[in-house]
């Protein structure tokens, strides 16, 4: 298993499995438009993860990237995709669907807990103990510590295995097709985001 760090796209010659790749996201903040992406994070969870930076004043050309994350016959894991694919969006010109979000199912099959963090569905599901320690840090520096890049690398690293444990509990609790429908709309929830309406619920009835 290596983490391999790449400067503004992914090289011509990096390959990935077929079948899902996991993707997440690091940014200055939680405002596209404000707060820059700085990485994008990806594993075909087959051992390595691959981080791609973009620098300040970047122009987020990025083709090798975006042909990868904009294909329609690849499978999109993400832990939280209404941000990621919001900014990847914003930044990018993509919009890197399909996809599965792991909080999602999280939040319709864990119904006993109100716990749906990575580290938590980790713990639970995996057995495993992941630091969210640099989750905060500043991830616009010039240079990325090896503790920031083992943390962005985690981050996609047990995706697919939580992929495979949820889709078991949505199945047994019979909700696997509501799943989907959430999956299909979170794009859709991203531009509304990015449109102005990240609180709103524009289907309430306000009275």
């Amino acid at each position: 298993m290596a983490v391999h760090l790449h400067e503004e796209d992914l090289p011509a010659d990096v390959g990935f499995a077929d079948g899902p790749i996991a993707v997440d996201t690091e940014a200055m903040g939680l405002h596209p438009g404000r707060d820059r992406l700085c990485l994008v994070q990806l594993s075909d969870g087959k051992g390595d993860e691959h981080l791609v930076r973009f620098g300040q004043g970047s122009n987020f050309s990025a083709p090798n990237l975006k042909r990868l994350l904009a294909d329609p016959n690849r499978l999109k894991l993400y832990h939280f995709a209404r941000f990621d694919v919001g900014i990847m969006q914003y930044y990018l010109g993509i919009m890197a669907a399909p996809l599965y979000c792991t909080r999602t199912a999280s939040r319709l099959v864990r119904t006993y807990t109100d716990r749906h963090g990575l580290k938590d569905l980790v713990k639970e599901l995996l057995c495993l103990e992941i630091s969210k320690q640099q989750q905060t840090s500043d991830w616009g520096a010039a240079e990325l510590s090896e503790a920031q890049r083992e943390y962005a690398a985690s981050d996609v690293r047990y995706l697919h295995a939580l992929k495979d444990k949820l889709d078991e509990r949505l199945e047994r609790e019979g909700r696997t097709a509501l799943a989907q429908a959430c999956f299909d709309f979170l794009p859709a929830r991203a531009l509304l985001d990015i449109a102005g309406w990240p609180e709103q619920d524009i289907f309430a009835h306000d009275g």
